[in-house]
């Protein structure tokens, strides 16, 4: 497992020569992989949308492969599922892949995936109702949140949020309520929850079509982003919800979470080159529907932190790029 304190310029360097020398006898391109099972998300959501565009380009592009788009509980459930082998392909986010190479909560040993790519960033949403008693993240205290799906990665950048938006450092006691996003923006609609957590892109629909109906606070997390990086590492980071999005008159400032196309470790490295080809060629569709001005180059896709690339991935990007 690669050391999560290790520069991705030091994996790759250490990598490439040994990765790519050895793939040149690899046998495993031999036999195209013809179907590829791809866990996502929930249905209507960005995971989902994002995993049913990157099967309609692998389709298009002519390649002997079939990417089917699976529906899922999202992050946890989607490393699990690579883990265990009934999907070949995941979409989950950093914390939660760092968590799952390393063994550490909310999986009980080491998981056997690798990365293709990070492909874009999640903006954690703490919104609240613009007319509702809740000003401050402090003021959640003993009131009922939405905190995302079991299974989810809201779940989990929530709960660590929580677990340090107390008095000094200390935990939040907030009334968690595990609930996925259509199920939390009718709660905070109703109100009977006083916030909502979401992770993904800007702007995600169903809290733009939700604004329009109620209008939105976005309460600000980015002085949250060193506590965080200090106990789970550089995955987080500080970024904004620009004006505009959601009514918002000005920016807020948020904790970033990048999002990472997996594998397992045993895909064929051809059919990962093969992907990564599909998905450079074709990130403006991918992306469309999930986050709005997001690109994706090269060097950021590289970033991976601890989780390990595919040596295909390597492959990939040292033929392409250099």
């Amino acid at each position: 497992m690669t050391n999560p304190r290790w520069s991705r310029r030091h994996v790759m360097g250490a990598a490439l020569g040994a990765v790519v020398g050895g793939l040149s006898g690899c046998s495993d391109t031999s036999g195209p992989v013809h179907r590829l099972n791809l866990a996502t998300g929930p249905e209507g959501g960005p995971y989902n949308a994002f995993g049913k565009a990157l099967a309609r380009a692998v389709a298009a592009s002519g390649l002997p492969l079939d990417v089917v788009a699976q529906s899922t509980a999202a992050s946890v459930d989607n490393l699990r599922r690579l883990d265990e082998g009934s999907a070949d392909l995941a979409l989950a986010m950093a914390d939660v892949a760092e968590a799952a190479v390393s063994g550490r909560e909310p999986f009980p040993r080491p998981a056997a995936v690798t990365a293709l790519a990070r492909v874009y960033v999640n903006h954690t949403h703490l919104a609240v109702a613009a007319d509702g008693p809740v000003r401050t993240v402090g003021e959640l205290a003993g009131r009922p949140v939405a905190t995302g799906a079991p299974g989810s990665g809201v779940q989990v950048v929530a709960g660590r949020l929580l677990r340090v938006a107390g008095p000094g450092g200390a935990p939040l006691p907030a009334d968690e309520r595990q609930l996925g996003l259509d199920a939390s923006v009718t709660a905070l609609r109703e109100g009977s929850v006083d916030a909502l957590f979401w992770s993904g892109g800007v702007p995600t629909p169903a809290l733009t079509a939700l604004a329009r109906e109620r209008p939105l606070r976005m309460l600000p997390l980015d002085g949250y982003a060193g506590a965080l990086r200090e106990l789970h590492g550089p995955v987080y980071t500080a970024v904004t919800l620009p004006a505009g999005a959601y009514g918002l008159t000005a920016p807020v400032g948020t904790v970033g979470v990048g999002n990472y196309l997996l594998a397992r470790r045993d895909l064929p490295a051809g059919t990962a080159r093969e992907l990564l080809q599909v998905v450079f060629g074709r990130w403006r569709d991918l992306l469309r529907e999930v986050t709005a001005g997001a690109r994706l180059e090269p060097r950021f896709a590289i970033s991976t932190g601890g989780v390990p690339l595919h040596p295909g991935a390597v492959a990939h990007y040292r033929s392409v790029y250099g």
